[in-house]
Protein backbone atom coordinates (compact mmCIF):
# COMPACT_ATOMS: atom_id res chain seq x y z
CA UNK A 1 0.00 0.00 0.00
CA UNK A 2 1.45 3.20 -1.53
CA UNK A 3 1.32 6.81 1.12
CA UNK A 4 -0.93 7.88 -1.90
CA UNK A 5 -3.54 5.36 -1.74
CA UNK A 6 -6.61 6.56 -0.91
CA UNK A 7 -8.00 5.70 2.98
CA UNK A 8 -11.62 6.53 4.05
CA UNK A 9 -12.27 7.17 7.89
CA UNK A 10 -15.67 7.37 9.44
CA UNK A 11 -16.08 7.85 12.68
CA UNK A 12 -19.04 10.05 14.61
CA UNK A 13 -16.13 11.32 17.05
CA UNK A 14 -14.47 14.17 15.78
CA UNK A 15 -11.48 14.02 18.52
CA UNK A 16 -10.97 10.10 16.85
CA UNK A 17 -10.99 11.63 13.33
CA UNK A 18 -8.17 13.95 14.55
CA UNK A 19 -6.07 11.47 15.87
CA UNK A 20 -6.60 8.90 13.22
CA UNK A 21 -5.82 11.90 10.81
CA UNK A 22 -2.47 12.59 12.94
CA UNK A 23 -1.70 8.83 13.00
CA UNK A 24 -2.17 8.07 9.12
CA UNK A 25 0.36 11.38 8.57
CA UNK A 26 2.91 10.09 11.14
CA UNK A 27 2.61 6.74 8.79
CA UNK A 28 3.13 8.93 5.63
CA UNK A 29 -0.43 8.70 4.29
CA UNK A 30 -1.22 11.59 2.41
CA UNK A 31 -4.90 11.21 0.73
CA UNK A 32 -7.25 10.68 4.14
CA UNK A 33 -11.02 11.43 3.87
CA UNK A 34 -13.52 11.77 6.47
CA UNK A 35 -17.11 11.03 7.22
CA UNK A 36 -19.22 11.23 10.73
CA UNK A 37 -21.69 8.56 9.90
CA UNK A 38 -21.99 5.06 8.21
CA UNK A 39 -24.59 6.73 5.18
CA UNK A 40 -21.95 10.02 4.58
CA UNK A 41 -19.84 7.35 4.23
CA UNK A 42 -21.29 5.13 1.49
CA UNK A 43 -21.73 7.98 -0.34
CA UNK A 44 -18.18 8.99 -0.47
CA UNK A 45 -17.07 5.67 -1.39
CA UNK A 46 -19.58 5.86 -4.22
CA UNK A 47 -18.38 8.84 -5.23
CA UNK A 48 -13.77 7.65 -4.68
CA UNK A 49 -12.11 4.31 -5.24
CA UNK A 50 -10.24 4.08 -1.54
CA UNK A 51 -7.84 1.65 -0.83
CA UNK A 52 -8.46 1.12 2.87
CA UNK A 53 -11.29 2.03 4.79
CA UNK A 54 -11.37 3.33 9.06
CA UNK A 55 -14.36 3.05 10.76
CA UNK A 56 -15.99 3.13 14.32
CA UNK A 57 -18.11 0.29 14.92
CA UNK A 58 -20.49 2.25 17.54
CA UNK A 59 -22.05 5.37 15.65
CA UNK A 60 -25.46 6.47 15.38
CA UNK A 61 -27.82 6.13 12.99
CA UNK A 62 -26.44 3.65 11.06
CA UNK A 63 -23.76 1.22 13.35
CA UNK A 64 -20.43 0.29 12.32
CA UNK A 65 -21.71 -3.58 11.73
CA UNK A 66 -24.21 -2.01 9.05
CA UNK A 67 -21.77 0.42 7.07
CA UNK A 68 -19.52 -2.50 6.75
CA UNK A 69 -22.18 -5.00 5.58
CA UNK A 70 -23.26 -1.99 3.45
CA UNK A 71 -19.44 -1.27 2.23
CA UNK A 72 -19.32 -4.87 1.52
CA UNK A 73 -22.42 -4.45 -1.18
CA UNK A 74 -20.96 -1.85 -3.26
CA UNK A 75 -18.83 -2.49 -6.79
CA UNK A 76 -15.05 -2.71 -6.07
CA UNK A 77 -15.41 -2.94 -2.35
CA UNK A 78 -15.50 -6.61 -1.70
CA UNK A 79 -11.84 -6.86 -1.04
CA UNK A 80 -10.66 -3.27 -0.17
CA UNK A 81 -9.52 -3.83 3.38
CA UNK A 82 -11.73 -2.33 6.34
CA UNK A 83 -10.17 -1.87 10.09
CA UNK A 84 -13.08 -1.22 12.79
CA UNK A 85 -11.83 0.82 15.48
CA UNK A 86 -13.58 0.71 18.72
CA UNK A 87 -13.74 0.71 22.49
CA UNK A 88 -16.89 -2.29 21.94
CA UNK A 89 -16.04 -6.09 22.47
CA UNK A 90 -16.95 -5.86 18.58
CA UNK A 91 -14.48 -8.25 17.63
CA UNK A 92 -16.59 -11.46 16.76
CA UNK A 93 -19.45 -9.10 15.00
CA UNK A 94 -16.74 -7.23 12.92
CA UNK A 95 -15.33 -10.22 11.34
CA UNK A 96 -19.20 -11.69 10.43
CA UNK A 97 -20.31 -8.14 9.12
CA UNK A 98 -17.24 -8.63 6.53
CA UNK A 99 -13.86 -6.49 8.67
CA UNK A 100 -10.56 -7.32 7.66
CA UNK A 101 -9.36 -6.15 10.88
CA UNK A 102 -10.15 -5.38 14.53
CA UNK A 103 -8.31 -2.74 16.49
CA UNK A 104 -8.98 -1.82 19.99
CA UNK A 105 -9.24 2.26 20.78
CA UNK A 106 -7.36 3.48 22.51
CA UNK A 107 -3.93 2.62 20.00
CA UNK A 108 -0.82 3.89 18.85
CA UNK A 109 0.39 5.26 15.70
CA UNK A 110 2.62 2.08 15.57
CA UNK A 111 -0.35 -0.10 16.50
CA UNK A 112 -2.03 1.76 13.39
CA UNK A 113 0.28 0.69 10.97
CA UNK A 114 0.96 -2.43 12.29
CA UNK A 115 -2.89 -3.27 11.45
CA UNK A 116 -2.45 -1.47 8.00
CA UNK A 117 0.57 -3.84 6.96
CA UNK A 118 -1.65 -6.94 8.24
CA UNK A 119 -4.25 -6.42 5.96
CA UNK A 120 -2.82 -4.96 3.03
CA UNK A 121 -0.34 -7.67 2.46
CA UNK A 122 -3.70 -10.02 2.58
CA UNK A 123 -5.06 -7.96 -0.23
Amino acid sequence: MSASTPILVVDDSQTMRSVLLTHLAGLGFTDVDFAEDGGSGLEKIKQKQYGLVITDWEMPQMSGEQFVKAVRQQAGYMKVPIIVVTTAAARGTSWLAGASAFLRKPFTQTGLGDTIKSVTTTY
